[in-house]
């Protein structure tokens, strides 16, 4: 296993369908790999707090996910709460239909009022907002967005929407964080060689299905697993 590339990792918990058995097997195997957090369901927090405790692995949990078109002030509750039961990281969902209707200061208010709930307890948060449903101008302008509002990542995908992470959404969003914002790519990483690139591209977090773990660390071949 690598020692290095795991440390990168977002290890998603994230199917609907999983039962609370499958899902702490995915959270005891991302402890396992020390990936750099499990990413799960808000239903499974208590349980991944449980499971991670005096582990190398932090508690990462979606909001708004998939699709982020909660009203704001759900999205304050929604991670006051998470906040409260312990996580470490927060991958918000932004509302991409407000970004591709150019509702800028909608979207920053949107982003920032999450942030701003987080950031008070120290906890990370990162924003997806669904490359895959944008054009290049809408993730450049949405990334300054994010840099505007404080938050600590963008990230390109929920997994469940249309493509995963691409070489150009990623160049895009590197291009124009210029250091200010950490990018996230996720979606579509299931062997170390995918996993490397981006890493080399200069990305600072990777978000992979639970189940494409062990290839990426362990240098094999994993069989796409539903969305991530």
């Amino acid at each position: 296993m690598s020692e290095t590339i795991n440390r990168y990792l977002d290890h998603a918990v994230l199917k609907p369908d999983l039962t609370r058995d499958e899902a702490a097997d995915w959270i005891r195997q991302g402890v396992k790999y020390k990936v750099r957090t499990v990413c799960v369901r808000p239903c499974d927090i208590d349980l991944a707090v449980e499971l991670t405790k005096g582990t190398d692995t932090a508690v990462s949990c979606v909001l708004a996910f998939p699709h982020g078109t909660h009203c704001t002030e759900s999205k304050v509750a929604e991670a006051a709460l998470y906040v409260a039961k312990g996580v470490a990281e927060i991958d918000m969902v932004a509302n991409y239909g407000w970004i591709k209707s150019g509702l800028w200061d909608e979207v920053r208010r949107d982003i920032e009022s999450v942030v701003q709930t987080a950031h008070g307890k120290g906890v990370i948060v990162k924003v997806i907002f669904e490359t895959a449903q944008l054009t290049p101008e809408q993730v450049a302008k949405t990334t300054e967005i994010c840099i505007e509002a404080k938050a600590d990542f963008v990230k390109t995908s929920t997994g469940f929407n249309g493509e995963g992470a691409t070489v150009e959404a990623v160049e895009c969003m590197l291009k124009t964080a210029a250091g200010r914002i950490k990018v996230k790519p996720s979606g579509g990483i299931r062997d170390t060689q995918r996993a490397e690139m981006f890493v080399a591209m200069g990305c600072h977090r990777l978000g992979v299905n639970g189940s494409s773990t062990p290839a990426i660390c362990d240098g094999t071949t994993a069989k796409a697993a539903g969305g991530y």
